[in-house]
């Protein structure tokens, strides 16, 4: 995959995250603010906690950062999707969030 392709895919995982956040929280009830920036999505949630999702040019990475650490996530073209230590990104995801809004959260990738 080169540049172009690269951040083409990752501005669509953006939106895809951005729409999930949304949902969840009209499913939950959860208060979790999003905004885009420059390349970084930030996830801030009620108890003034962040997660920070970034793009990793260079190295075709989706990087997130979490009170539970920080995780790299590169593409599995046989999958089609991000993966780090075994864990999809909306999956991921999902845990974070619930970790951090100290309620269930499920984003769903569409």
């Amino acid at each position: 995959m080169n540049e172009s392709e690269f951040n083409d895919i990752v501005d669509d995982i953006f939106v895809e995250m951005e729409d999930a956040v949304e949902e969840a929280c009209d499913e939950t009830g959860a208060d979790i603010d999003y905004e885009t920036s420059s390349g970084i999505l930030t996830l801030t949630f009620e108890n003034s906690t962040q997660i920070i999702v970034n793009r990793q040019t260079p190295l075709k990475q989706i990087w997130l950062a979490t009170r539970q650490g920080g995780f790299h996530f590169d593409f599995d073209s046989e999958s089609e999707t991000w993966v780090c230590n075994g864990k999809e990104l909306f999956s991921a995801l999902s845990e974070y969030c619930s970790d951090q809004a100290g309620q269930a959260i499920k984003l769903e990738a569409p």
